[in-house]
């Protein structure tokens, strides 16, 4: 089993941010927050404000136009983050080279996102068909939070084993299948740390967007008004959020070097 310590991880992701954030950040604010909030801004505030019990499938479907921004959205914030991953595995590399190099590699992290996303709903499917089961032997309530402790459990696995995807796919030359095979291969046996990560990042970024939100959605609503307070709101998450990715994206390349030198 590799050897994984996430505090060196860590305390060489801070080193690394504080000398080349200058680079870092510049990138994130132009590839994931600017994108992030301009999508934001476009969607219905019916969709950002759901009422509990409410469903998609009751709200007018999204005009063309907001389908459209959400796939050059999702394709922009991702070349954003291939670059970032790029800054932060080969020292010396300028943010045009990066670019150039997530643009490149863009059609293979999409492939392997595919499959992933694929092996992915068959795993939930698998685990909600697993808590249907068990749900006759305990009951529909406690089958109903089985079924999704298993999801979530699984979602997790996966997520930990294809962790360092993206910077495997922009550190190498390798193409789909050969990339999530040696992914497979440097997550093998880190699962649980792993997962434990990913649990614990998610948490810690929900925090600061609540946090962020509910300030700057307070302060922007008493100066200009509710929907003034939205957009200001939805632009400050959209700034937290490119910024607390560089972290996570530095701290995830890190944690790569880690397994792939071990």
């Amino acid at each position: 089993m590799a050897a994984l310590s996430i505090g060196k991880a860590w305390e060489d992701s801070l080193a690394f941010i504080k000398r080349e954030g200058s680079l870092l950040f510049p990138v994130a604010l132009l590839f994931l927050s600017v994108p992030m909030a301009i999508l934001q801004l476009m969607i219905p505030p019916d969709y950002m404000r759901m009422a509990p019990g409410q469903t998609l499938a009751s709200l007018p479907p999204l005009p063309g136009t907001v389908k459209i921004a959400m796939i050059v959205a999702g394709i922009v914030m991702l070349i954003g983050s291939l670059a970032v991953y790029a800054l932060a595995l080969r020292p010396g590399i300028s943010v045009a080279e990066a670019i150039r190099l997530a643009i490149k590699r863009l059609p293979v992290i999409l492939g392997a996102s595919v499959l992933v996303g694929i092996a992915l709903m068959f795993v939930l499917f698998g685990a909600a068909m697993i808590g249907g089961l068990l749900s006759v032997a305990i009951g529909k309530v406690g089958g109903l939070i089985l079924a999704a402790a298993l999801m979530l459990a699984a979602m997790l696995y996966v997520s930990a084993r294809m962790l360092p995807l993206s910077a495997l796919v922009i550190d190498h030359r390798q193409g789909v299948m050969a990339a999530l095979r040696q992914t497979l291969s440097l997550t093998r046996g880190q699962a649980g740390r792993l997962g434990a990560f990913i649990l614990v990042s998610m948490m810690l970024i929900l925090v600061v967007q609540i946090a962020v939100q509910s300030i700057f959605g307070i302060v922007g609503t008493l100066i200009l008004g509710q929907e003034g307070g939205r957009s200001v709101s939805d632009i400050a998450v959209a700034l937290a959020a490119g910024a607390a990715n560089v972290y996570l994206m530095v701290f995830t390349a890190r944690i790569y070097r880690q397994l792939e030198g071990a």
